[in-house]
């Protein structure tokens, strides 16, 4: 069994929800976790450095996505480094450019795709762990962007699939049924062990009350086990202005 998580971390913050205070709640959160591969969104330089420092058990794969270096925001994949040996990662620009970086369609945003395959060491079982975050204003970037996923996802061929991610969109939308409607589902809802709770609250969860974040898994190779929103304010404070979510997954013989 493996656990695998999404965090949107939030790049910036003010004034008691400033990056500065929110950086030892996000590691705290995470090393509550403790998951075998977890995926970040919205984590600039800074971001990186910190839960580099932080979280010193975890290599990542990933770039900035305005440069493919280290400007802007990294759609990462962080793993475990002593239980995983890493191969086959890469990144993808989702536009109509994937190699270099470029903005896409109708999008507002430079946005990215990170994968890495995933070999634990002991067991030799292998996973290909995919992390995005879609753009939160072009429909046809979202319904694209998931299509390159999908067609990127399925290039694998048969090796176990998880992608995780801020996708800016509910369970109705076109991107979401996009997401689902070829050998992709949703752990929220297919794991037998889960719950219904929101993931993006704006830091006012009695105002604002949206799903947008997701783990997708590969139907015919991945069962997911549970899934769980991490809703519990970290010292009594909001980690991030989304909440992260985690699923404990089997891989399929």
């Amino acid at each position: 069994m493996y656990k695998v998580l999404s965090t949107n971390v939030l790049c910036w913050g003010d004034k008691e929800h400033s990056i500065e205070k929110r950086i030892p709640l996000v590691i705290k959160m995470l090393r509550n976790q403790m998951p075998d591969s977890f995926g970040v969104q919205e984590a600039h330089i800074e971001w990186m450095n910190a839960l580099c420092k932080g979280l010193p058990e975890y290599n990542y794969v990933g770039v900035g996505r305005e440069d493919g270096k280290e400007d802007g925001e990294f759609s990462a994949v962080f793993y475990l480094k002593d239980k995983f040996s890493a191969s086959e990662s890469g990144n993808f620009w989702l536009s109509e450019t994937p190699d270099v970086p470029s903005l896409g369609w109708d999008a507002r945003c430079i946005r990215i795709a990170t994968f890495v395959k995933l070999t634990d060491k002991i067991t030799g079982e292998s996973y290909v762990h995919f992390n995005t975050h879609l753009d939160h204003i072009g429909i046809n970037a979202q319904i694209n962007g998931a299509k390159m996923i999908q067609e990127k996802a399925a290039s694998f061929g048969g090796v176990p699939v998880v992608c995780t991610g801020d996708f800016n969109v509910e369970q109705g939308s076109q991107c979401y049924k996009t997401m689902i409607s070829a050998n992709l589902g949703d752990a929220r809802t297919m794991a037998p062990i889960t719950d219904d709770c929101y993931t993006f609250h704006a830091f006012e969860p009695e105002k604002v009350q949206t799903i947008i974040d997701f783990i997708f898994v590969d139907k015919a190779t991945v069962d997911p086990l549970t899934f769980k929103v991490i809703n519990e304010k970290i010292d009594n404070q909001f980690y991030s202005d989304h909440y992260a979510v985690v699923s404990e997954i089997e891989l399929k013989k």
